[in-house]
């Protein structure tokens, strides 16, 4: 390896954050061509992982590590939502204790599909990805830093993961654990959750959330100004032959 390569091999490594992938956009950012990069895959200093994705020798990539390629390298909103959200905040002490920390929510924008690379790999764990524009065009609002020790992701808040978590139900979540889970919340910044509630676009999901939040006597709910935010028309209901909320109009399980 001549100089000038050297010289490039010493500044990817020193560039690129412990256990997470590279895509090839950024490794030509880093002076690293697909002839050059083929040569440092003979070489044993990165290996491949899939289409146009790839790692450093002998490192571990977890989840997170690819997601940090996601939202750093693709500019995708892909984050960490619902109750996996919830537990990386610290939130544990109103989960159930039988939480299943092998299952991962990861919210992103309405059509935007995952790369092959990370619906191909195999994970350690089991990921769940929902597209969706909950929140509009503007998938910003209401997501915090979460800090992995090597690199950060982008997470929902706690305000913002309570809300697709009720997005969840009753397709992919249980109204028996949201209501569990909503009767722990009682930080929210109503602030927060205001300005979530407005932009969000799902009626069901701010109908139940509000619902819930009554229902638990919290008192960030009293601060909301519902006359601004726009619950729809019509009935929604989560099951049959359940309770009926008339201020919501929205049926619940008993």
């Amino acid at each position: 390896m001549n100089r000038q390569n050297g010289s490039i091999i010493n500044n990817l490594i020193r560039n690129w954050p412990k256990n997470t992938i590279a895509v090839y956009a950024w490794l030509e950012n880093q002076g690293v061509y697909r002839q050059l990069a083929d040569t440092y895959i003979k070489s044993g200093w990165i290996e491949r992982i899939g289409q146009g994705a790839f790692k450093k020798k002998g490192e571990t990539i977890e989840w997170s590590g690819g997601l940090y390629t996601l939202q750093t390298q693709l500019n995708m909103s892909a984050h960490p939502a619902g109750k996996t959200a919830l537990q990386l905040h610290g939130n544990a002490h109103y989960l159930p204790a039988n939480l299943d920390q092998s299952k991962i929510v990861l919210f992103g924008g309405k059509n935007e599909k995952l790369p092959a690379w990370f619906k191909n790999h195999k994970w350690k764990v089991e990921i769940r990805y929902i597209m969706t524009g909950l929140f509009g065009k503007d998938e910003s609002p209401g997501q915090t830093i979460y800090d992995t020790g090597n690199y950060t992701i982008k997470i929902s808040s706690p305000e913002r993961a309570a809300l697709e978590f009720c997005y969840e139900v009753p397709l992919n979540a249980s109204f028996g654990e949201l209501d569990h889970i909503m009767s722990g919340l009682t930080t929210l910044r109503p602030i927060m959750v205001q300005n979530l509630l407005e932009k969000c676009v799902s009626i069901k999901t701010k109908r139940l959330f509000m619902y819930l939040a009554e229902k638990h006597a919290h008192a960030w709910a009293n601060k909301i100004n519902l006359k601004k935010v726009n619950f729809g028309t019509g009935k929604r209901a989560l099951c049959k032959n359940g309770h009926y909320n008339n201020k919501y109009k929205i049926v619940v399980p008993k």
